[in-house]
């Protein structure tokens, strides 16, 4: 069973860049996805991002053109590179791995969650 480990996240301001980091610390050729989720105070968790070993990617709507997600298949790594951040990114954002296709939507392992805040 994997276990995965988040980098810290950070405040900042609007406008500006943040890079987070996903580790399934142990190998891992049977996780299949790595995603990127995030909560808002008082709303409901969401996917951001989320990628397959292939490489293939998917966003939410809200993060597209400013946020990319990549992976290391061999070190079973992923990082979100969010760019022009804005306040409504605020939140706590988890990693989570899959060991089915990314569509399967099926989660079973999940990071600490770090907190990103974005001020104006």
């Amino acid at each position: 069973q994997a276990q995965v480990v988040q980098s810290v996240g950070g405040s900042l301001q609007a406008g500006g860049s943040l890079r987070l980091s996903c580790d399934a610390s142990r190998p891992g050729w049977k996780i299949v996805c790595m995603g990127s989720f995030r909560q808002a105070p008082g709303k409901e968790r969401e996917a951001v991002a989320s990628i397959g070993r292939d490489g293939s990617t998917t966003y939410d709507e809200s993060v597209k053109g400013r946020f990319t997600i990549s992976r290391d298949n061999e070190k079973v790594t992923s990082s979100l590179e969010m760019n022009n951040l804005r306040v409504e990114d605020t939140g706590t954002y988890y990693c989570a791995v899959s060991y089915s296709y990314c569509w399967a939507r099926d989660w079973p392992e999940w990071g600490q969650g770090t907190q990103v805040t974005v001020s104006s």
